[in-house]
């Protein structure tokens, strides 16, 4: 029992709040562990924008971002399905499909979700293109938040599944608890000047890294 208790605590390195300018997760095994646990200190939303880039050569299911609470697994999670070939936003259960986007492999991609409760409107912006705006739920997101990319959460804080693991690279990941404007996704998109996420900032991220994944120097193209 001491032993896998060890193992635990080295699999898991300790939780920190880092500038990751210019850095990048990179995931380079599937397996239903390696993750990266991002804290917020919100635990009730509104409404939410999630923007992240992402570099995969997938050709299966793969999650992107997954927020669970204790009432729901799917509170907000944005996955890739590879059948329907469609980016699926999934809040407080309710599944949104947004198809007809070119999701090419290994190449660094602009996603950006956003909903709000008022109206229950889901959008998704894909490299600083808009889709159509969907109806979603009007209840809010609350319960005792965790913030997964790498795994999709079947339950809260686990339920793992290798198959639908993130494999690649991943930066940028912002999140806030409004509805982010179209101008500001937009640059966003264009990697401008753009406000960082009031609930998750890339700038000053509280995360911990569990089992095999790495902080690189984000990879960028040479002329």
């Amino acid at each position: 029992m001491k032993l896998l208790i060890v193992l635990a605590m080295l699999a898991a390195r300790a939780a920190s709040v880092e500038d990751l300018s210019g850095k990048m997760f990179t995931f380079p095994v599937q397996n239903n562990r390696a993750r990266v646990k991002l804290t917020t200190t919100k635990q009730e939303f509104s409404a939410v924008t999630v923007c992240h880039r992402s570099f995969t050569d997938l050709k299966r299911d793969h999650v992107l971002f997954s927020l669970a609470t204790s009432q729901t697994a799917n509170g907000f999670l944005i996955f890739w399905d590879e059948a329907n070939k469609e980016m699926e936003a999934h809040i407080m259960d309710q599944k949104s499909e947004f198809r007809g986007f070119d999701y090419k492999p290994n190449m660094w991609h602009s996603i950006c979700t956003t909903w709000s409760s008022a109206t229950g409107l889901v959008q998704l912006w894909f490299d600083g293109n808009p889709s159509i705006r969907k109806s979603g739920p009007t209840t809010h997101i609350s319960g005792n938040t965790v913030i997964v990319v790498g795994q999709e959460q079947d339950s809260h804080g686990g339920g793992f599944d290798s198959k639908q693991a993130f494999v690649g690279m991943m930066s940028d990941i912002n999140m806030w608890d409004y509805v982010l404007s179209s101008c500001e996704i937009q640059r966003y998109a264009d990697d401008l000047n753009y406000t960082p996420g009031n609930a998750l900032n890339w700038r000053a991220l509280d995360h911990t890294i569990i089992d095999k994944v790495l902080v690189e120097e984000k990879t960028t193209l040479c002329y």
